[in-house]
């Protein structure tokens, strides 16, 4: 009986032991802990093993426990979901947190952001800002690099660089990733927006692949009134019927950046400089891309709005970037009129501004 009894109360001090044991280690992984670490990104090397991971992290103080965590991730984990990567764990922070984290792969990347309408210059000027590159590297090198049209050939073989075929949108860019990673990242972005179906509908609208994203990228830089974008296609379609020059201004801006002169402003001579981009003096439709273009761009050249419209200009009274579109010169002389007037109303208040 005695010796029954003894087996109970030894069965007991197990049960609790092991119950004390237990919640002792879920305690542990549990309880948030305080650590200096916070603003750090910390950085597990692919191959590390999980023991490693956690004793590193225990030594860095942000687990509080390192023989703690190991038995509860023997037990109730699952080390095959980590990644490498270098990560930035929050404090105060509990073990259980930080295994979760570790699951998401957390690398420490740049934001990169390209806007609509942005030409390869700007695009390699801010590569240059956002990624300096030891050693360092200028802008004018990695536009050489954007000559490669390698990536798209098989969509438009006519193209001499890769303006137009970048695609603008915020990337996460690798700390270490070269311009040429940058630039590859960009026209793969561009390839999956561009459908298969859309190098036939270019063809049965009489137009290649590389006349549609240069009719796209006019298009991108003279509205971002995403509704107005077919009927500015259909203009553009328009003056070519009507072999008028598109008179496009940001054509002209993009000599000034080519010939490395652009300052902000268009000036007399740019609109008069003899090039086949120049829309003021040339009919037709541009050699090349001027700008980086979206999808609605791409639709709406795709798709233009058939309309009687030769002429557009921007509408002060609604001021949201949207335009007034005319079909007579007459009409159109009348809204330009008003525009200028608001426009010198516009740099006579910031003249004021300025020397205020």
């Amino acid at each position: 009986m005695n010796l029954i009894k003894l087996l109970i109360a030894a069965v007991v001090l197990i049960v609790l032991a092991i119950g004390g044991f237990t919640f002792w280690i879920f305690r542990s992984v549990n309880a948030a802990v305080t650590h200096d670490k916070a603003t750090q990104y910390i950085k597990i090397e692919k191959g590390t093993s999980p023991r490693e991971t956690i004793a590193k992290l225990a030594s860095e103080g942000i687990i509080l426990s390192e023989f703690a965590a190991n038995i509860y991730l023997r037990t109730f984990g699952d080390a095959s979901k980590w990644q490498a990567g270098e990560f930035q764990f929050q404090s105060p922070i509990s073990t259980a947190q930080v295994f979760k984290e570790l699951e998401k792969g957390e690398e420490r990347t740049i934001k990169l952001t390209i806007p609509e309408g942005f030409t390869r210059f700007d695009i390699a000027k801010r590569i240059v800002e956002k990624l300096p590159q030891t050693p360092p590297i200028d802008d004018k090198s990695i536009v050489i690099m954007m000559d490669d049209i390698s990536m798209i050939r098989d969509i438009a073989p006519e193209a001499k660089n890769l303006e137009g075929y970048m695609y603008p949108t915020t990337y996460n860019v690798p700390r270490d990733a070269t311009p040429q990673d940058v630039i590859k990242m960009m026209v793969e972005q561009f390839r999956k927006f561009w459908k298969p179906d859309w190098t036939a509908k270019a063809r049965s609208i009489g137009r290649t692949p590389h006349e549609i994203i240069t009719i796209a990228s006019l298009i991108e830089t003279e509205t971002g009134v995403e509704s107005e974008r077919p009927i500015v296609a259909g203009i553009i379609n328009n003056r070519l019927s009507k072999n008028i020059p598109l008179g496009i201004d940001q054509t002209n801006v993009y000599i000034a950046k080519m010939l490395g002169k652009w300052d902000g402003t268009i000036h007399k001579s740019d609109l008069e400089v003899d090039s086949p981009y120049n829309t003021r003096i040339k009919t037709g439709i541009p050699p090349g891309p001027i700008s980086s273009v979206t999808e609605s761009s791409i639709r709406a050249a795709l798709e233009p709005q058939p309309n009687d419209y030769i002429f557009y200009v921007r509408n002060v009274e609604a001021n949201d970037g949207s335009h007034w579109f005319y079909a007579s010169a007459a009409e159109f002389e009348k809204g330009k009129a008003k525009y200028q007037q608001w426009l010198e109303k516009e740099r006579k208040e910031k003249r004021e501004t300025q020397t205020q």
